[in-house]
């Protein structure tokens, strides 16, 4: 009788960083489908597997066979029908290892003060908009895009490529206003365009309160690198979304806080 081989237990530096590692990737994609559709589809696919290995147990052919189909395409089903969320995971593996990134910690120790002030001369009319909106309960959409992609905004936008401005963002998101429906968005310090049209989160989970604004900011910043300022009709109540995740009823100094951090 062998015994068994325990070397594959040993504690070694690579062993615990291979366990820290997968199970990062573990948490990050867990992250990323928590509260979406895409739970549910992944149900599915573990029962459909888990029946194929019952009845091929049972010897039932007709059921095996049908079942080993789905078995064989599995790798395709899985990236066809999470492909929205395998975009995310690799944006979000991008992001972290962007030079941007890197370059934003070299200007934090040696050009904060400068950075903070030119930071603020650009958020401050975006600031003041948003308090005429929220106090006259006007709806609004606001989109900061890291990456400006061209093919997945304007199929559906406006261009401007304007100067960011109070009155300008105040204009566009009244009623009376031909692009008040639909979403603002900013990149390369502009607003590049307006009355976009954006895809809506598939979470399940969102409060009650939260209508297509709402989901339309939250799917954005899962589909692309952006975050979203989102205020209601109803409340004037702000919300802010990065990541798929929104803060709510967020006050002017969080947002001056949250658009100096990211925009």
């Amino acid at each position: 009788m062998h015994g068994l081989d325990f070397s594959l237990f040993k504690i070694t530096l690579p062993n615990i960083l291979d366990i820290l590692l997968v199970a990062f990737i573990i948490y990050q994609l867990y992250n990323l489908i928590r509260g979406t559709i895409a739970v549910n589809i992944l149900i599915g696919m573990g029962i459909i597997y888990g029946l194929y290995f019952i009845v091929e147990a049972l010897k039932m052919r007709m059921l095996t066979e049908i079942l080993g189909y789905f078995r064989d395409v599995g790798v395709i089903i899985v990236v066809v029908v999470f492909q929205q969320e395998i975009r995310r995971f690799l944006l979000l593996v991008g992001k972290n290892a962007s030079l941007q990134r890197n370059k934003a910690w070299w200007q934090y120790f040696f050009g904060k003060a400068q950075a903070e002030k030119n930071n603020y001369a650009r958020i401050k009319p975006i600031i003041d908009a948003c308090k005429i909106l929220k106090q006259t309960r006007t709806g609004a959409l606001i989109v900061f895009a890291k990456y400006y992609d061209e093919q997945f905004y304007q199929n559906s936008c406006e261009v401007l490529e304007a100067k960011i401005s109070k009155r300008l963002l105040e204009s566009i998101f009244q009623k009376t206003s031909p692009l008040h429906d639909g979403a603002v968005v900013i990149a390369e310090n502009k607003i590049k365009s307006a009355s976009c049209i954006l895809p809506l989160t598939d979470k399940v989970d969102l409060p009650p309160q939260f209508g297509l604004r709402h989901r339309a900011g939250i799917g954005v910043t899962e589909a692309n690198e952006a975050t979203a300022i989102i205020i209601s009709e109803e409340t004037g109540e702000i919300s802010y979304a990065k990541q798929g995740k929104v803060k709510m009823n967020i006050s002017f100094a969080e947002l001056e806080k949250l658009l100096n951090k990211d925009f």
